[in-house]
């Protein structure tokens, strides 16, 4: 995970982050040619550890997915035991999240699945995100809280959006949970779907320090403005997007759900007894303008059926998801070409399929005599003197025929 931080928080979606996606590399090495020159030297730039159809994987890209995962849990301030333990599922399933990464971006291509659209709405969303607008500032950005060029990171960043669409396409749309089964799930699991009071919310905030007098009027007629805006339907999500100077606006000002207590008084007052949808008036704050949307309101009791299918649909179809993805990826490397070096594991081999690792031919010197080479030349020469179908049974010197034979080609 990487974020922009320019006074707010940016995650940049991974595509599964599980499959550590990273983007390709053409790599440059200087080969050896001592059996030619002797004074050649060998100069190695990148290690390769894999050959996946006609993709490469390299060391250095493996340990740039180590460090981003240090980046990700130093972010997310996970330590201790469950650090280690994502550290060591990610180290042992490093190279199998890449191998897979690189079959399903060349079974995209081969599909001619084109994303192009989606990834420039994606980066125009960010920079509105980011609220920079310049795009040499903007990559400026992406390079110091990513460690890539801008075309690096755009190019992984339509990898992972490519291999998304080739998971739905290919195994998502396969899936099928009926009504039955999610109505025999909540049948026998009733003692599950006992709700509590609560209310789940969205924010979007407006930020007023260090404003002045006469700013801190417009931010006002803004948030007046926006919540106008959002009572006609207008997408909440995009509004937060847009306008919101929250921490929350990562995840579309979602700030989960609340008991009751939980939430200040004055805010609890305001959305408690209200319906999903309802959106608060402008709230003042002593930093801002603060307004709620209810995305659910649950009541204590037990859960009706229509209020729980989308939650046990969403836990069938995950269940069901996970074997499906990994039974096609295991297809992809039945059919691809992929040689691992030794040393490295895919931990999701192909059954009986052989990833044996073999070097390219090396260079071999060839020596020949004088003899040999005049013997050679002088066999080509003669090469004049066979027979042509349809003429005399030789060529005389300078090209002229000796005595032809004429043909007649009936038409």
């Amino acid at each position: 995970m990487a974020c922009l931080d320019t006074g707010k928080f940016v995650e940049f979606a991974w595509l599964p982050i599980q499959w550590g996606l990273m983007p390709r590399k053409f790599l440059m090495t200087f080969a050896s040619l001592a059996t030619v020159l002797a004074a050649a030297d060998v100069q190695t730039v990148e290690e390769i550890i894999a050959k996946v159809n006609g993709d490469i994987v390299t060391r250095g890209e493996i340990e740039r997915t180590k460090r981003q995962l240090e980046e990700m849990l130093k972010s997310r301030k996970i330590t201790g035991t469950e650090a280690d333990r994502i550290r060591e599922e990610a180290t042992k399933n490093a190279l199998r999240d890449r191998i897979d990464s690189l079959l399903l971006v060349n079974r995209g291509k081969e599909l001619n699945i084109n994303i192009d659209g989606e990834v420039s709405k994606y980066v125009a969303d960010l920079m509105k995100q980011t609220k920079e607008v310049d795009p040499d500032k903007f990559a400026a950005i992406v390079r110091a809280q990513t460690g890539q060029s801008f075309e690096d990171w755009k190019n992984e960043t339509k990898n992972q959006m490519l291999t998304q669409r080739v998971i739905g396409q290919e195994v998502n749309r396969k899936i099928n949970v009926s009504k039955q089964e999610i109505e025999k799930v909540y049948n026998e699991n009733k003692d599950k779907f006992l709700r509590k009071d609560q209310v789940f919310l969205r924010e979007l905030f407006l930020t007023t320090a260090g404003k002045t007098p006469a700013e801190e009027a417009a931010i006002e007629k803004k948030a007046k403005d926006l919540v106008a805006r959002a009572r006609k339907n207008e997408k909440f999500g995009d509004l937060v997007r847009d306008n919101s100077e929250a921490e929350s606006t990562q995840n579309g000002g979602d700030i989960g759900g609340y008991e009751k207590g939980q939430l200040d008084p004055v805010l609890e007052a305001l959305v408690w007894e209200q319906n999903k949808g309802y959106v608060t008036d402008p709230v003042k704050r002593p930093n801002g303008w603060l307004i709620l949307r209810v995305e659910e309101r649950f009541k204590a009791g037990q859960a009706t059926l229509e209020e729980v299918e989308g939650d046990i649909r969403d836990r069938l179809y995950g269940e069901r998801m996970q074997p499906e993805i990994r039974k096609y990826l295991t297809e992809l490397r039945t059919n691809a070409f992929l040689e691992i070096r030794e040393g490295w594991l895919d931990s999701a081999p192909a059954p009986g399929k052989s990833t044996a690792w073999s070097e390219p031919a090396a260079l071999k010197p060839e020596t020949i005599t004088k003899g040999e080479l005049e013997a050679r030349t002088r066999r080509r020469r003669l090469l004049w003197a066979v027979p042509i179908p349809g003429t005399s049974t030789s060529m005389k010197k300078g090209g002229e025929s000796g005595t032809s034979k004429s043909k007649t080609v009936k038409q």
